[in-house]
């Protein structure tokens, strides 16, 4: 099993109106407290390729960007990734900066994971019939863990085998598919996606994965997907 998080494991409304706006309104603290380190000069190499990119104005043009000093750094990188956030950009080096904000937040227990209910009840079923579950997600694999292992059920990540992000590539790239498949030491007709993205599901197709279109009650219904089965919960996976 490879799952998708953002509506398929867990509600859209928690990651919209839960961890963006906590990365939002303590993403200068975080850079200012951590100026000059290694992870911010590192955050900063990858949003600034990202923002040389950008700048060619295919998206609108991004705010300008210094990095001379430390204090120039840590000012460029939050406008940039505040354009970004407006954006709902899925940007790595983004994701990278909003899982170590996140990781404060469910360390001192201001954000704990949400996850829908038939979640640990199909990790059980599933991991007991010896199938392994591993995540995809464009949130970071740090993130992934985070949410994971602080969820009202408990900590699910004993359950998980494998946790990808965007590092692997785009989600709607089948190349993606194919390195996770590799890493996994699977053959890809063997491994189930699910995703409620059809773009998604058509790239694992492509890449020789099954695939099934989650389409969970309360969300905004996703983009149909002709090729694709549909399940609403993952009850109606029987293993």
């Amino acid at each position: 099993m490879l799952l998708d998080v953002e509506g398929t494991t867990t509600p859209l409304a928690f990651v919209h109106d839960v961890l963006f706006p906590y990365a939002r309104s303590h993403l200068r603290e975080y850079l200012r407290e951590h100026a000059g380190t290694r992870d911010v000069r590192e955050v900063g190499r990858l949003l600034r390729e990202e923002w040389t990119a950008d700048s060619l104005g295919v998206d609108g043009t991004p705010p300008p960007w210094r990095d001379d000093s430390d204090h120039a750094m840590v000012e460029s990188i939050a406008s940039y990734a505040e354009w970004l956030m407006a954006r709902d950009r899925k940007s790595p080096g983004l994701k990278l900066l909003q899982g170590w904000i996140w990781q404060r937040g469910y360390g001192d227990g201001t954000l704990h994971g949400d996850v829908f209910p038939d979640v640990p009840r199909a990790f059980d079923r599933w991991r007991h019939v010896g199938i392994d579950i591993a995540i995809y997600s464009s949130g970071s694999a740090l993130a992934q863990r985070l949410l994971f292992s602080t969820t009202v059920y408990g900590d699910l990540t004993s359950r998980l085998s494998g946790f990808f992000d965007t590092s692997v590539g785009a989600k709607q790239s089948p190349d993606s598919y194919r390195r996770i498949v590799a890493k996994l030491r699977r053959a890809p007709a063997s491994v189930l996606f699910v995703s409620d993205v059809s773009d998604e599901l058509s790239a694992a197709r492509e890449a020789g994965l099954q695939a099934l279109l989650c389409a969970r009650h309360g969300d905004p219904a996703p983009s149909p997907n002709a090729d694709v089965p549909v399940i609403a919960s993952f009850d109606e996976i029987v293993a």
